[in-house]
C-alpha cells in the first residue's frame, strides 16, 4: 500500500522543478495533493500530470508571501480533501546576487520575504489547522547555501539559514502536540532554472558536479523521495532535523 494513502497534502512552489516532483511523489504515495503556485498555468500542468498518473490533485494559485492568500490556501486544501495532514513548503525566489555591499535594501528584503517570511506564513496557518485536527507533518525546503554560506548569494543563504532555525525551533514547540517539522536541504539539482544557467555558464556546470562527493547533479525526484520519507509514518520519531540531499557536497 502507498504510504500516504488517505492523507491530504499541499505543496507550495509546485508548478515546476523540485516542487512539481514533490507534488507528484506525494500523490504517487497515495496523498490527495493541492498543487500551489503563483503561476496558474504551471500549477494546472502539475495537477494534470498527477491525475494522468491516477492520482488526485487540484491546482491552486497563491502568492504565499501574502498572508490572506496563505490562509485561503489552507482552507482550499481542507475544503477539497476534508483535512490537511502533510505540507511541503517549497516556494522560494531569490531576487538578486552579487557582493552584499551592492545589494539594495529592497532586494534584500524581497529575498527574505520570498524565501523565509513566506515559509513562516505557511507554517503559521498549516500548524493552526493541524493543532485542531490531530497533528501532521511539515517539510520545509531549505538549501545547502544555508550550511556554510555562499559567496555572492548572501541574501538567499541568510534566508534559508533562517528556514533551518524556523524548522528546528517550531519542531521543539509542537513535537509534543503531534506535529513533526523537518527540512530538506538540496544540493545542486537539475531543475529547468539550473539547466538554463548551465547553458549560459558551461564551465560552472562541471565545477558544481565536482563539488559533490558523488560527482553528479541531483534530480528533483531525489529531493521528492526525501520529502515523502519525512512526511510518512516511517519517520514517526524524526522531527527538527535538516536532511541534506546533495550527493555529499556538504561533507567535502
Amino acid at each position: 500500500m502507498a504510504e500516504l494513502t488517505g492523507k491530504s497534502a499541499l505543496v507550495t512552489g509546485a508548478g515546476v522543478g523540485i516542487g512539481r516532483a514533490i507534488a507528484c511523489a506525494l500523490a504517487r504515495e497515495g496523498a490527495s495533493v493541492l498543487v500551489v503556485d503563483f503561476n496558474g498555468d504551471t500549477a494546472q500542468e502539475t495537477a494534470e500530470l498527477i491525475r494522468a498518473a491516477g492520482g488526485n490533485a487540484l491546482a491552486h494559485v497563491a502568492d504565499v508571501s501574502d498572508e490572506p492568500l496563505v490562509a485561503n490556501m489552507v482552507e482550499a486544501a481542507v475544503d477539497a480533501f476534508g483535512s490537511l495532514q502533510v505540507a511541503c513548503n517549497s516556494a522560494a525566489v531569490s531576487r538578486g546576487s552579487g557582493p552584499i555591499h551592492n545589494f539594495t535594501r529592497e532586494v534584500f528584503d524581497q529575498t527574505l520575504e520570498l524565501c523565509l517570511t513566506n515559509t513562516f506564513l505557511c507554517m503559521k496557518h498549516e500548524i493552526d489547522h493541524m493543532l485542531a485536527h490531530g497533528g501532521g507533518s511539515i517539510v520545509n525546503i531549505s538549501s545547502n547555501a544555508s550550511l556554510r554560506g555562499q559567496p555572492y548569494n548572501t541574501a538567499y543563504a541568510a534566508a534559508k539559514s533562517g528556514v533551518n532555525l524556523l524548522t528546528k525551533s517550531s519542531a521543539s514547540e509542537y513535537g509534543h502536540k503531534g506535529i513533526r517539522i523537518n527540512a530538506v536541504s538540496p544540493g545542486v539539482i537539475r531543475t529547468p532554472g539550473v539547466e538554463r544557467y548551465f547553458e549560459e555558464q558551461p564551465k560552472i556546470a562541471e565545477g558544481l558536479k565536482q563539488a559533490a562527493a558523488m560527482r553528479r547533479l541531483g534530480e528533483p525526484e531525489e529531493i521528492a523521495e526525501a520529502v515523502c520519507f519525512l512526511a510518512s509514518d516511517r519517520a514517526s520519531f524524526i522531527t527538527g532535523q535538516l536532511l541534506s540531499v546533495d550527493g555529499g557536497a556538504a561533507v567535502k
